[in-house]
């Protein structure tokens, strides 16, 4: 079983911090996830850093990346 890391990120609609849950699965998938405040769909991008722990970008529905 992999360990669920808890992180937090910044919605890019509200500017509110918000937890998320990210597993070692997660690693270079992207999802979306509806804001836990404004209810609006975050596009989330699970990347390794440079140290190798995940980290998580997060974009609104209007951003490409």
């Amino acid at each position: 079983m992999h360990e669920l890391t808890e992180t937090t990120v910044v919605c890019p609609y509200c500017n509110e911090p918000i937890d998320i849950l990210i597993e070692p699965e997660d690693l270079d998938q992207q999802y979306i996830e509806d804001c836990q405040v404004c209810c609006k769909p975050i596009t989330m991008q699970v990347s390794e850093g440079f140290d190798g722990s995940l980290e998580v970008c997060v974009y609104d529905e209007n951003e490409s990346f």
